[in-house]
């Protein structure tokens, strides 16, 4: 396991220098002088000449990519170029507000469509399974957009369930009352999706040899999902949870917008808006890093589910 271990971190290494040039020539030949977006429209060569001298890109191109190296390195990518604040604290302080609407969604949302999808699949073929997918795909045809309108007039300004914006200092209040509606929205446009993927993952273990050893010996068509079906469609289900969460911090950024909440995906939209690079920068290497680190935790977790599965 150790050694396994060391093996993934070290092959980590190219594959994060190679996001990390990526990131850098992308910025930097595509995104265009910054320069002239900080000065406005009205300025000089000489103010011109000012902000770049300041922001560090008048430096040959090499100083710039091992400036960047560093930054990495250091987790310091320096201060943000519309508030001056330091990166670092901008993307700690908005962490927490994502967290506590990312993290109850993934857990409710993972355990219902696996629930779901188990039952679904015990009733496989009929008519309630046909209608179940019916809603589903008209559910996913909707976009994001419009659920969040009609919940929000409807569930917060109408009925008055929720609160329409908001957020407050305090974690409890935040979850149990600003976060509430935003998550149901999140559940409701996620449970279609992640119920059909789950749904076929555990129709393609049901025809498994084993699963009809297992009846043969007479075993409840229950035991078999839950128990032996289950486990064996955990490994693509882990697959597509791992692989999800890190994107999941900046998918929320609609509803992060229009329930003003001070999210890493609003954040974002913000950074864009001005043209903040050293922002959109600093949280792309961070996904990418997430997205390294998940994938090695995905497979760890293989091994603890079905010991026989061997890391190479």
């Amino acid at each position: 396991m150790v050694s396994y271990l060391i093996r993934r971190l070290w092959q980590m290494i190219p594959t994060l220098l190679g996001v990390l040039l990526l990131v850098f020539f992308l910025f930097n030949w595509v995104g265009g002088d910054p320069a002239y977006v900080l000065a406005g429209k009205i300025s000089n060569p000489e103010q011109i000449a000012n902000i770049r001298r300041q922001l560090g890109i008048d430096e040959p191109m090499y100083v710039q990519l091992w400036i960047f190296l560093k930054q990495t390195v250091c987790f310091d990518f320096g201060s943000s170029w519309s508030t001056g604040e330091p990166v670092s604290g901008i993307i700690l302080s908005r962490l927490g507000p994502s967290l506590t609407l990312l993290v109850p969604l993934s857990v409710l949302e993972t355990g219902l469509a696996i629930a779901l999808g188990l039952a679904v699949a015990y009733v496989r073929g009929s008519l309630t399974d046909r209608m179940i997918m019916i809603v589903c795909t008209v559910g996913m045809s909707i976009s994001i957009l419009v659920y969040i309108i009609v919940f929000q007039y409807w569930l917060a300004y109408k009925l008055g369930w929720f609160p329409v914006q908001g957020w407050g200092d305090n974690w409890i209040e935040n979850l149990f009352r600003y976060a509430s509606l935003p998550i149901l929205i999140l559940l409701v446009v996620s449970i279609a999706p992640n119920l059909r993927l789950y749904r076929t993952f555990m129709l393609d273990e049901v025809g498994q040899d084993y699963v009809r050893t297992a009846r043969a010996k007479g075993l409840s068509e229950k035991r078999i999902l839950w128990v032996h079906v289950l486990r064996n469609a955990a490994i693509p289900i882990i697959t597509y949870v791992m692989s999800n969460l890190p994107s999941l911090l900046i998918g929320a950024f609609l509803v992060e917008r229009f329930f003003s909440i001070p999210g890493i995906g609003r954040e974002i939209i913000l950074a864009v808006e001005r043209s903040d690079f050293p922002v959109i920068k600093a949280i792309t290497v961070y996904v990418a890093m997430a997205t390294m680190f998940f994938n090695l935790l995905a497979d760890l977790l293989y091994q603890k589910i079905d010991p026989r599965v061997r890391l190479r």
